[in-house]
């Protein structure tokens, strides 16, 4: 298995050598870590991954080869599978019987009748019309069916939901990525501005043709290296809806990291608020605060967001709408700090165009970023391009 394990490592372009692979087998040996599936994925990756971009692409290797490692022996009963349970316990009414349950109104309503039920509630309650649990008809739980609530962990099913509490694992894109279609690349070319900097370690041929011939001799010129100048700010929406998107905002992440020396990028979930962050492993631990973000780059930086602008449109307009903390300030209240202090800035949306008007909420994303909002196409991405480059 173990031997498998390197040649799979080395398939996905991890590069997993025979010194490596003998360290695992020594740490092992000393018996460094305790016998539990996840001390030896821990002890694995940091024997085996030099670089933080890595670990994606080692996690899916490590779940391709070890999967079944937690697998229990011994017991003599079989647990019903908690999939099972859940699905007996989720709600189906009629359209009829949907349209009968009445919603508790406004945001505020609803928000504060919520903190009531969690102080009053001290235990589990499923298939109810009040508390907070399973299936039934209640505005708060999952599984069930109400016009307008909040879910409360679960997966949604009917797109109700006015707000969403869960916890969601998001993995890094990675920057390695090889293009589907350099057409892409091209489209990113549209935003250049060439400048020579740093040493001069570039043969000039035209200034040492030139130089040579008004001499007489051989006068070899150099020159500084030519890079694009301009400078990138990509703030990139990771999770929840944006998951069937992955693939292309790898390409542009890819692409993008390719044609711009400066670059620098940033996460955010949904709307961006009061922080962001760089790996998605860490957003509750390793965030930086927007503020540092505007007070650090410059207003020369371009700014582009990449994300499907598909959310409650609290999450936008309130305090306290965000899906996974409690936000002091609205959405927007950051999104107009943001295209304030960076006036070249536009929206990157990888929902089909013609999906856009169905969604409250990307017409307020829309209203925001004042129309600078451009379907993740060719065309679009070339028609941002041209639109950044109007506002240099």
């Amino acid at each position: 298995m173990f031997f498998s394990f390197v040649d799979e490592l080395r398939a996905a372009g991890i590069p997993a050598s025979l010194k490596e692979h003998l360290t695992l087998l020594e740490a092992l040996d000393a018996e460094v870590i305790a016998t539990r599936p996840e001390d030896f994925y821990y002890l694995a990756r940091a024997t085996f991954v030099k670089d933080e971009s890595l670990i994606d692409r080692f996690d899916q290797v490590f779940g391709k080869v070890f999967k079944g490692l937690e697998t229990t022996y011994g017991t003599e009963e079989a647990p019903i599978p908690e999939e099972w349970l859940r699905k007996i316990a989720e709600l189906y009414l009629t359209p009829e019987q949907m349209a009968e349950i009445k919603s508790l109104g406004s945001w505020e309503e609803i928000m504060e009748t919520l903190k009531k039920r969690l102080e009053e509630q001290k235990e589990r309650h499923q298939g109810g019309s009040k508390w907070i649990g399973t299936g039934g008809t209640s505005p708060f739980g999952h599984g069930g069916y109400n016009p307008e609530g909040v879910r409360i962990g679960g997966e949604g099913r009917h797109g109700r939901a006015l707000k969403v509490w869960d916890k969601r694992e998001f993995r890094n894109l990675d920057s390695s990525k090889e293009l589907g279609t350099r057409n892409i690349k091209v489209a990113l070319r549209r935003l250049r501005r060439f400048a020579r900097e740093g040493a001069a370690d570039e043969l000039d041929i035209d200034g040492t043709i030139d130089g040579t011939a008004r001499k007489g001799w051989l006068d070899i010129r150099m020159r500084p290296e030519r890079h694009n100048a301009v400078k990138l700010l990509l703030f990139l929406d990771i999770g929840g809806s944006m998951d069937p998107h992955v693939r292309v905002c790898e390409e542009l992440f890819s692409a993008a990291t390719a044609e711009f020396k400066n670059l620098e990028f940033f996460y955010f979930h949904n709307c961006v608020y009061e922080g962001v962050w760089k790996d998605n492993a860490r957003r509750f631990t390793e965030r930086t605060p927007t503020w540092d973000v505007l007070h650090k780059y410059g207003h020369d930086y371009k700014l582009v967001f990449v994300g499907d602008a598909s959310m409650s449109p609290y999450e936008i307009s309130h305090a306290g709408g965000s899906v996974e903390h409690y936000n002091e300030e609205a959405g927007a209240a950051w999104m107009q700090r943001l295209t304030t202090t960076y006036p070249a800035a536009v929206w990157l949306n990888p929902l089909g165009e013609q999906h856009w008007g169905y969604s409250h909420s990307i017409g307020m994303i829309r209203e925001l970023m004042r129309g600078r909002m451009f379907p993740l196409t060719l065309d679009g991405l070339d028609n941002a391009m041209r639109e950044l480059s109007r506002k240099s």
